[in-house]
């Protein structure tokens, strides 16, 4: 499976598109998810790399809020003010609810332990979009054409230019990035770290 040719940080990368993913209250893992994850390491390789290439994570986040925005299920201060206003105690359903179906109740289960997940073993619930999917399978590709026995982070990325078409490439053209300059400018930066 090709997850076993992944760095550690390329694993990271991937987790951390899942926990991103789980941040925006999004279905599935999708190319932002893992620009995000990217830009989440703020001293690895390509956080830095990324930044030198002219990416504000801030700006990064709130073009991704502007075009798909936070999908969370959870109820803010106003909804539950206006579920109490009419009566409905959203503390008194939780605490029934655990009551009858024990604590925690109410909680997403948690990833399930399988033998053929990804990573060690680790289902996660949602899947990857198609897209994600593509740029994982074509960090795999670069990692090939380059030569390296291993997929790192800087794979990922160079799946994410070479993608070309989702979110996270849109945003990051959008904010004035040349994906060309990029793709060599990581490409360099793989070569000096061997």
């Amino acid at each position: 499976m090709m997850f076993e040719r992944f760095t550690v940080q390329a694993r990271d990368v991937v987790r951390g598109a899942v926990v991103q993913r789980d941040r925006w209250g999004h279905r599935s893992v999708g190319t932002e998810h893992l620009l995000l994850a990217l830009l989440d390491e703020e001293k690895s390789s390509v956080a830095v790399l990324l930044r030198q290439a002219g990416v504000d994570p801030d700006r990064v986040i709130a073009e991704i809020d502007r075009k798909v925005g936070r999908d969370t299920e959870e109820l803010g201060d106003r909804d539950a003010e206006a579920l109490r206003s009419i009566g409905i105690d959203l503390e008194a359903v939780r605490s029934k609810v655990e009551e009858s179906f024990g604590v925690g109740a109410l909680e997403p289960p948690p990833p399930r332990r399988n033998r053929r997940g990804l990573f060690g073993g680790w289902e996660f619930s949602s899947p990857f979009s198609p897209r994600a999917r593509k740029v994982l399978e074509l960090a795999l590709r670069e990692a090939v054409h380059l030569r390296h026995r291993q997929i790192g982070a800087e794979h990922i990325l160079l799946g994410l230019i070479r993608e070309g078409n989702g979110l996270a490439a849109l945003v990051l053209t959008e904010a004035g990035l040349d994906l060309a300059e990029l793709r060599r400018r990581t490409i360099s930066s793989l070569d000096q770290a061997a």
